[in-house]
């Protein structure tokens, strides 16, 4: 028979919050809590900390940079779909001199912790942007959007290929400072996972951050043309999350001691709380931003009580917690009523 999920309500805001220790550790990167920003959809702080206060959150992860500034590819670029949205901006940007220049020190400023994720379409380019942010003591880790076309190799995605993706970490740690962690971004379009995960891990990766978007397609069946000015775009939202969940938990079942971030349709603590049980260390939230600024620390909020209210006095202990080993079943009240009840079929025979 179908279980009911419990499932913790996020409580009010007048109601106090357990007293939980909410810290984690990405490696060597330790952080008050495990709540972040997914890249693109928080652009680079400022435009959150009008909704809340971004130090209150683990990291805030900034919009993937390029070497050059960037205008994106042609409109539109967004089309929702079923429990999601389709989006196809082509990492437009300021390029990494301005970025250096205007926002991180503004950042830096906040106080906040600062993942910078990074993007290139060759090895050289995801070099000298590490070598650049190199000179910054605003960054606190360094997350490698893998998921670009190697203009090197016929427009091959970086991610699609495990040798090429641990070419680009072993580049980007090269370049980086011993003490700024590296994290791989992956994507859910290829057949091993695990397999491109430990390529990355072997080139030098520190973590890994999972899952990007899924690559999708929508028409519109009015115009019966692409809805999206690039034709194809990454599907974001609920509807993935539970791909990204699978990826989590593979990846953690086969490389137990690798950090994870996960993400992918977090929008409640629920999800949070699923993503961790599964083996992420912490979470990203992105999609659900767009319509609700203030989700981050709500979400941690939420997480909260739920980590409390499973009996947990540590978010570490959560991490993982779903691939301990199965105890033996006890047949609980409503099992044992419904093998007590007659066989109607049989009855009636």
């Amino acid at each position: 028979m179908t279980r009911l999920t419990r499932v913790i309500a996020p409580g009010s805001a007048d109601e106090p919050l357990p007293e939980i220790d909410m810290s984690t550790t990405l490696g060597a990167w330790n952080l008050a809590n495990p709540m972040m920003t997914a890249s693109g959809c928080a652009g680079y702080g400022r435009e959150l900390d009008q909704f809340f206060d971004i130090t209150s959150i683990g990291a805030l992860v900034t919009k993937s940079i390029m070497l050059e500034p960037r205008s994106g590819r042609a409109t539109p670029r967004m089309a929702e779909t079923p429990s999601g949205m389709l989006n196809s901006i082509g990492l437009q940007g300021p390029g990494i001199d301005e970025f250096m220049t205007r926002d991180l020190p503004w950042l830096e400023s906040r106080g906040a912790q600062v993942m910078v994720s990074i993007a290139g379409t060759t090895v050289e380019e995801f070099s000298r942007l590490a070598q650049k942010l190199r000179t910054s003591s605003a960054v606190s880790a360094v997350e490698v959007n893998i998921s670009c076309p190697n203009v090197e190799d016929r427009g091959h995605v970086f991610a699609c290929d495990a040798t090429a993706s641990s070419t680009v970490l072993d580049a980007v740690r090269r370049n980086t400072a011993p003490s700024v962690p590296v994290f791989a971004k992956l994507s859910p379009d290829v057949t091993d996972i695990v397999a491109i995960g430990q390529a990355c891990v072997d080139g030098g990766a520190d973590g890994l951050s999972m899952i990007n978007t899924l690559l999708g397609l929508a028409i519109n069946t009015e115009t019966m043309r692409p809805h999206l000015g690039g034709i194809t775009g990454g599907l974001s939202g609920p509807a993935v999350r539970p791909v990204a969940v699978r990826a989590v938990w593979q990846v953690h079942r086969a490389l137990p001691d690798v950090p994870i971030i996960g993400m992918g349709g977090i929008r409640n603590g629920n999800d949070a709380f699923e993503f961790m049980l599964a083996g992420a260390s912490a979470v990203q939230v992105g999609t659900t931003i767009f319509n609700d600024p203030s989700a981050p620390p709500r979400i941690l909020t939420h997480l909260q009580r739920i980590v409390a209210s499973h009996g947990f006095s540590r978010l570490t202990d959560v991490i993982g917690h779903a691939h301990r080993p199965s105890p033996t079943p006890v047949p609980s009240v409503i099992d044992e009523a419904v093998a007590a009840e007659p066989d109607s079929a049989g009855a009636e025979g």
